[in-house]
């Protein structure tokens, strides 16, 4: 079941939304004071120093995608959603939604953006799924015979129609999770942002609700869904594009595809017998493999190894091709996922003046 936004989209383009970016970013910046200890405040209470949290960040979000903000802690992907919640202005720059300014406009944008609380305590456990959306129904105004239905609807959306009576406090992690975005969901907004979404779940669970963030509320919904995390699997497998940040900066902006291309796609491993060893090291020797690393596997029948293979998987089925033809066993050969540590290494080896 969809929402329909028909119109609210139309009031939204006489308000003067930009024909390309649903959200816009130029030169951003922000700063906070840094703390000080109460020796130092008394010997100099007038001095204050800032630490710069986004430096001139200038980016767009088209209008129904899915968009990540990819970092370590403290590369300032929180920040950006304060300030795109109105929580907090901007020190330099601008940044628009729909074509209203933040600063200018909070309230408009309060109305088409809604941040998702990932702190399942926000809940009320003693409550069931359909009486918390009741209650925080009734907290966004939406009463009468409208919030009977409405209530249903978000439900089916987030797979939690058929829980019943029990209480929110009994739910899975993943279920409290999908409650939590259907409460997101009850005032139809525009904009989702989703800070660390998964980070309380374990790695099946995980999984299991980025298909759900995916499938059902990019994919269904036709929200545009802004996603602030720190794990390259989980931005590269729901992502349309990913902004990654690094001390405020903004050191690259792609599709997943070309991220991925440019900098994952040369690294794999391999599980060969012993006998093969020769062969990749002779091969690393002339260049057709590089950076060839020996792993421990605890296995004396097979030797693994880790390696950057120029030309990506082509190249390595001619490697094991060539093995295989030359009578040497090949038990695994497989692409490695590309880490965050992996991204922000390559990103800052094509931009070394950052």
């Amino acid at each position: 079941m969809t929402f329909s936004t028909a119109g609210q989209r139309n009031r939204f383009i006489r308000a003067g939304e930009p024909a390309e970016y649903i959200v816009e970013l130029r030169e951003l910046t922000k700063s906070f004071p840094l703390r000080r200890g109460w020796l130092e405040t008394l010997r100099k209470p007038f001095e204050v120093e800032k630490t710069t949290v986004t430096e001139r960040l200038s980016f767009g979000v088209r209008d129904g995608e899915f968009f990540g903000l990819l970092g370590v802690n403290g590369a300032g992907k929180t920040t950006v959603f304060k300030m795109l919640s109105t929580l907090v202005l901007p020190d330099h720059g601008s940044l628009s939604v729909a074509g209203f300014d933040v600063a200018k406009n909070p309230a408009e944008v309060r109305g088409l953006l809604t941040p998702v609380i990932v702190d399942d305590r926000s809940l009320h456990w003693r409550l069931s799924a359909r009486e918390n959306l009741r209650l925080f129904a009734g907290l966004q105004g939406i009463r009468g015979p409208g919030a009977r239905s409405r209530v249903q609807e978000v439900l089916e959306v987030v797979g939690l129609e058929n829980t019943g009576e029990q209480l929110a406090g009994r739910f899975s992690s993943g279920m409290k999770q999908r409650l939590l975005i259907g409460r997101a969901l009850l005032g139809r907004p525009r904009i989702l942002l989703l800070d660390e979404p998964t980070r309380s779940l374990d790695p099946i669970s995980a999984r299991g609700f980025r298909q759900f963030l995916r499938d059902e509320i990019a994919g269904q919904q036709g929200c545009t869904v802004l996603l602030a995390t720190h794990s390259a699997e989980e931005a590269l497998e729901l992502c349309d594009r990913v902004a990654v940040l690094h001390h405020g900066r903004l050191l690259a902006l792609d599709t997943v595809q070309k991220l991925s291309e440019k900098i994952g796609d040369e690294r794999y491993r391999i599980r060969v017998s012993k006998e093969a060893r020769k062969i990749l090291e002779t091969w690393a020797g002339t260049g057709a493999i590089r950076s060839l690393r020996s792993l421990k596997n605890g296995d004396p029948c097979w030797n693994e190894f880790e390696m950057h293979l120029p030309g990506g998987t082509e190249r390595g089925a001619e490697i094991v091709t060539q093995l295989v033809g030359a009578g040497h066993s090949v038990a695994s050969f497989q692409r490695i996922e590309l880490s965050l540590a992996d991204l922000l290494d390559g990103v800052l080896a094509e931009n070394p003046h950052v």
